[in-house]
């Protein structure tokens, strides 16, 4: 999959009272290529190409993460929640078995 093909997509509030607890989500839009499948025309297996590891950071601070296998469907979507305490920056960090490193970046207002 070419590397413009995918796309991460984040969902964060824009601004939260200090001590909330705050739902993010986010979506990558990915294949996920297992391995497993063969390719009509070669028969060959197609490699396995997928996204194997999602990490979150809130200023810094790992807030969430997760590995993840060949049984994971296309497009992975994660949604968490996490106390904010102070303004900042929430940074989301996908990477994939090629090595190809996926990132987005939100920015929340405390209050």
């Amino acid at each position: 999959m070419a590397k413009d093909k995918v796309k991460p997509r984040v969902k964060v509030p824009k601004k939260a009272a200090k001590g909330d607890v705050i739902t993010i989500k986010t979506l990558i839009s990915h294949k996920m290529e297992t391995g497993r499948r063969k390719d009509r025309k070669t028969g060959e297996f197609i490699p396995r190409k997928i996204i194997n590891h999602f990490k979150a950071e809130y200023n810094g601070a790992e807030v969430f993460s997760a590995n993840l296998e060949p049984s994971v469907s296309a497009n992975p979507y994660f949604k968490f929640s996490v106390k904010v305490m102070e303004s900042g920056t929430f940074k989301f960090t996908w990477t994939d078995d090629d090595g190809s490193v996926y990132t987005s970046e939100k920015k929340i207002a405390v209050q």
